[in-house]
């Protein structure tokens, strides 16, 4: 298990996700502050749903290239956090700045989390499928359906929170995935 060469391709997964965010925060400001977690939670499930269909099918008619679907899930799943811990009452309009900074907190922990249970997992996730992780992805949506239609509330789990922080890592995992794919048939 080489946990630095983990930490390196997650920066540099991690870094084009954060890109991805600062450049649409540019175009759209964060509108995206007025979306209740519901809706957060089903426009990830559209973007794995799309990965799943494609996968099974083996069509791609939209044309788009399945990593940004995988770019989307982190980025709204950031967004879900951020949402999640600022609630809708406050204020809808955050400065590049500070969305920025949230951003990075957010991911911060969902990183924190992902080498901890990386080391007691020994790395399994390199030799999962990618079709298996967007399954895993999948499952998480609907646990994540299901606390929001309990209205948060739970007996034993962890909530949200955990589910949100579980999809960005596997999301990030695929993207470290299908980079070695594309690396190794070069």
């Amino acid at each position: 298990m080489d946990i630095e060469l983990t930490k390196k391709e997650f920066s540099h997964e991690i870094a084009a996700c954060r890109e991805v965010f600062a450049k649409k925060t540019r175009d759209y400001g964060t509108s995206w502050r007025i979306l209740r977690l519901p809706s957060l939670t089903d426009q990830i499930f559209i973007k794995a749903n799309r990965i799943r269909s494609v996968e099974e099918s083996g069509e791609n008619r939209v044309g788009e290239d399945l990593r940004d679907e995988f770019v989307a899930m982190v980025n709204y799943s950031v967004i879900a956090l951020i949402q999640n811990a600022m609630g809708l009452d406050g204020k809808l309009e955050l400065d590049e700045a500070e969305a920025l900074d949230l951003y990075d907190k957010h991911l911060g922990q969902t990183v924190a989390l992902m080498l901890d249970k990386n080391h007691d997992y020994g790395e399994a996730w390199r030799m999962m499928r990618i079709s298996s992780m967007v399954d895993l992805i999948l499952m998480k949506l609907r646990r994540i359906k299901q606390i929001e239609d309990n209205d948060g509330r739970t007996l034993i789990s962890e909530g949200v929170e955990g589910g949100y922080m579980d999809i960005i890592n596997y999301s990030l995992f695929c993207l470290i995935r299908m980079t070695e794919e594309t690396e190794s048939k070069k």
